[in-house]
């Protein structure tokens, strides 16, 4: 089987990426752009077919008017193991940042995660089996190419994960805003981690908060009393990124 990849930058990133085969190119007929070419000649040196197509097949594709008239058709996403992602952090010489998702289900959070992950650079991201959103094509369109070069772990208990991380002498710590946590920005953050962000909802499981070393909150001066599990994601990881002077 396959999977669609649509809209101009992601097919770009799909393109220019090692983690998914392009298969071919589909073009909205009749459609001209400069950035269009651009992408044409890339898929064309790269030996990928680019088939012109009517709209309305390309509407049908992708389940969505949204596509720019361009879709990328890959190979299936194959996730990595936890090794895979550990030998990425050893080759780095960088301390570990490893984000662990437990049970976000939200298609544009998901995205949006995945995409801060990769711009703050992280060594990979790690999800479970169970109680997960699925890479799918509004995934990979909010993602907005960022899977095209951070590799996804799937893993069957994340408690466990947990565990197998600090043996790596990676310290753990999950986002919540209950007391007893620990102001993010008076944190020393600069060793090797793994942030845990919870559910839009409920934020992580009971089991999941005993195994972390640690708990971090963000302090908020507004009315609202949490913020989205994407937004306060990203502002932890770029605290990473602030602390370690990268």
């Amino acid at each position: 089987m396959a999977e669609y990849i649509y809209g101009i930058n992601p097919a770009f990133e799909g393109l220019r990426g090692t983690l998914r085969q392009p298969l071919e190119l589909l073009v909205a007929k009749g459609l001209t752009a400069p950035r269009l070419d651009e992408l044409v000649r890339l898929a064309t040196a790269a030996g990928v077919p680019v088939r012109p197509r009517d709209r309305a097949e390309l509407d049908r594709l992708a389940d969505s008017s949204h596509h720019q008239g361009v879709l990328l058709k890959v190979a299936d996403f194959a996730y990595h193991d936890l090794d895979d992602l550990l030998a990425r952090w050893r080759a780095s010489k960088r301390p570990a940042l490893f984000l662990i998702l437990d049970g976000v289900t939200d298609p544009h959070n998901f995205g949006a995660l995945l995409r801060s992950a990769d711009a703050a650079g992280c060594h990979g991201v790690i999800v479970a089996k169970d109680r997960a959103c699925p890479v799918s094509a509004v995934v990979e369109k909010t993602a907005a190419g960022a899977l095209a070069h951070i590799p996804l772990a799937q893993v069957t208990n994340i408690s466990r994960t947990l565990e197998e991380l600090k043996e790596q002498n990676i310290w753990v710590y999950g986002l919540a805003g209950d007391a007893g946590s620990t102001s993010l920005y008076a944190s020393d953050l600069t060793g090797s981690i793994a942030l845990v962000a919870g559910s839009e909802g409920e934020g992580m499981r009971p089991n999941v908060r005993k195994h972390c070393d640690g708990l971090l909150a963000i302090p908020l001066h507004g009315g609202v009393d949490s913020l989205n599990v994407s937004v306060a994601t990203g502002i932890a990881l770029f605290e990473v990124v602030r602390q370690r002077g990268i």
